[in-house]
Order: structure tokens, then C-alpha cells, then sequence
């Protein structure tokens, strides 16, 4: 599936494409704790963490853009909104030392929070992790201006990436409202590649393509454990009308591919790790691989296989979600084809 020529054909279009990453930005900021400098609290008595750094980086639609500036698209635009609060400006800061993210299809409002996933980490292992999210529907009003916004880049963009983050129904950016703005928007202009991946809601997507986990495929069909995934897959597939990437941790993804009339299932499988492992972001890295080999012409298979190699180099990077530069990518290509020499070409 994948091949040198095809690896160099992917990274060397990068730089001349534009990306559109709908959906809720979080603030992912980690606090690193040493726990040498552990202080009693006078008031409580209680151990006091002390922490040593911060870190900020943009989760969540900020963990696929962060995949897509690090393999090199040219250009990023993220449509979403954001705070007007403290973290909201974290979250611009670690947006702008981003290259070639365009951050004028952000929303700045008072009306919201900034969700936020903050992770203390005490002698690198993550505690609980404290949580700040958006709990009320999301305003008519920004909904409109969202869908205002999406519908003015969407004739620039080359590829779409929509990532449903919050379970709460309605409370995020991708609500009803816009997932079928985007259905409209993606039917009427099937040539454009947009590619979907919700916690909660997949089976509510159309005419896009979607990227679940095994998880999520059976909880759209709303099935037991012991019924065959491919059939939940085949499922969503009908419904969406697309294009259908189950990812399965180290069993890889199983891709619905439409064919004619008809939806051909493969298994792309993934590529071996050793070694420790944080699978943290590896769904989202993931899906900037198979845009990324999209935008270059690649099947869906190869685009799939893509996807898989980017993740298993992301999965390699504790204690930070991960993402996979151009050099990264082609030397861990190198790496698996002179593991297994024929396995995928």
C-alpha cells in the first residue's frame, strides 16, 4: 500500500494545501509537579504540589491541528470558538506558535468557557485530571456565527476535519445545527474530502467520512458486544455515504471502502511499537494521517496505512500528545520497510 514514492508524494503536497478543522478547541495544559519541593499547607494540613512548569498546547481540534502543522500543511483553519477568558488566551498563545495556522475563523466570546483538560503530573505520572467544560446549549446566535464562518472558508478549503469532542448534546461547537450545515456543504461538493470523528455522536453524520473506534461504531448502531463489528461498520457506511475508518489500537483500522454499488471492508494493519506507549491523541494524529494522504491522491487503503504509520510515531512520545514531523515520518517508513520488505507494497 505505502512506497517511498508514495511517502515523498504525500509530504511534498503538504505545504500547498489548506485544511478546515471544525470543532471544540480545548486548552490542554499540564502541570508538572516536583515532588521534592512538597510543602505542608498551614491551613489544611494537606500536601501542597509544587509545581515547576507549565505546559499549554491546543487539545482536542487543537490536537488534529497540532498533527497537521507538524506534517506541514500550509495552511490550517480552524473554525470554532473559544473563551473570553484566561485559558482562551493560553489556548491563543499555543495556537500562534503554530506555522501556518489561520486563527481568523475563531470565535473570541464572553457567552462561553474555554474547555480545558488540565493534567498535574507528579514524578511523571498523571493525576486526576481536573476538567473545565461547557455544560448549557450553545447559543443560536454563535451556532449562526459558526456556521457563517464555515460557509465563508469552505470554498478555500482543499479538506475538512470535523471532531465532535463534547458528550454533551448541543453544548460544543458541532451541533445539530452544523453537522448538517456540513452535510449540505460536503453533498453538494463530494469531490472535497471531509473526514468526522465524534465521541458520541458518528451515526449522526452524512455524506462525510467517518473515523471511529470500535467503541463508537457500537454504540451508533446501538448493538451488543458480541455482534460483529463489520457489520456495525457496513452500517455506518450506508448511512453516511462514505467512506467508513474503524481504528482498533494496535489491530490497526478496518476500512468500509464504497465500491460501485457496493462497500468492500479491508483490514490495514498497524505498525508494530515497542517499547512504552501513550496512546493519548494517537485517534487524532490518525486522522490528519488519512487527510493528509487524502489531499495527495492516495486511496483509501494507502490513506488508512498513512494514518496508522503517523500514529505510530506519535505513540512513541510519553507524557505529551504527540505529533509526527515530515523527517519523523519518512525515517519511520524506513524503519518498517526494512522490517518487513513486502508487507505493504
Amino acid at each position: 500500500m505505502l512506497s517511498d514514492a508514495l511517502i515523498e508524494r504525500i509530504l511534498e503536497r503538504l505545504p500547498y494545501c489548506t485544511v478546515g478543522v471544525l470543532g471544540d478547541l480545548f486548552l490542554d495544559r499540564y502541570l508538572d509537579i516536583d515532588p521534592a519541593l512538597n510543602e505542608l499547607s498551614l491551613e489544611t494540613g494537606l500536601t501542597a504540589y509544587q509545581v515547576v512548569r507549565v505546559r499549554s498546547y491546543p487539545g482536542a481540534a487543537g490536537t488534529v491541528i497540532n498533527n497537521l502543522a507538524a506534517l506541514g500543511v500550509g495552511r490550517i483553519v480552524p473554525i470554532s470558538f473559544i473563551g473570553d477568558d484566561g485559558e482562551g488566551y493560553e489556548l491563543r498563545q499555543a495556537l500562534g506558535n503554530l506555522a501556518n495556522v489561520d486563527c481568523s475563523g475563531i470565535v473570541v466570546t464572553s457567552q462561553r468557557r474555554t474547555p480545558t483538560y488540565t493534567k498535574p503530573l507528579l514524578a511523571g505520572q498523571e493525576l486526576n485530571r481536573l476538567d473545565i467544560k461547557n455544560r448549557s446549549v450553545t447559543s443560536v446566535a454563535l451556532q449562526e456565527q459558526l456556521v457563517g464562518r464555515l460557509q465563508h472558508y469552505w470554498p478555500t478549503l482543499d479538506a475538512l476535519v470535523v471532531l465532535d469532542q463534547v458528550s454533551e448534546p448541543d453544548c460544543g461547537v458541532v451541533t445539530d445545527l452544523l453537522r448538517s450545515v456540513v452535510a449540505e456543504l460536503a453533498g453538494a461538493t463530494p469531490q472535497k474530502f471531509v473526514l468526522a470523528d465524534s465521541r458520541e455522536r458518528i451515526g449522526l453524520f452524512r455524506n462525510v467520512s467517518l473515523k471511529p473506534n470500535e467503541r463508537e461504531c457500537r454504540q451508533a448502531c446501538q448493538v451488543a458486544a458480541d455482534v460483529p463489528l463489520e457489520s456495525c461498520i457496513l452500517k455506518l457506511a450506508h448511512q453516511c455515504g462514505r467512506a467508513v475508518f474503524c481504528t482498533r489500537s494496535e489491530q490497526g483500522v478496518i476500512l468500509a471502502e464504497p465500491a460501485d454499488a457496493q462497500i468492500q471492508l479491508h483490514a490495514i494493519p498497524a505498525f508494530a511499537v515497542t517499547g512504552p506507549i501513550d496512546p493519548v491523541g494517537a485517534g487524532d494524529s490518525c486522522s490528519a494521517g488519512i487527510v493528509c494522504a487524502m489531499l495527495a491522491g492516495a486511496t483509501y487503503a494507502q490513506a488508512a496505512a498513512f494514518g496508522n504509520l503517523v500514529a505510530s510515531i506519535t505513540i512513541q512520545q510519553l507524557g505529551v500528545t504527540g505529533t509526527a514531523s515530515p523527517s519523523q515520518v519518512r525515517q519511520r517508513w524506513q524503519t518498517v520497510r526494512s522490517a518487513l520488505p513486502t508487507a505493504l507494497e
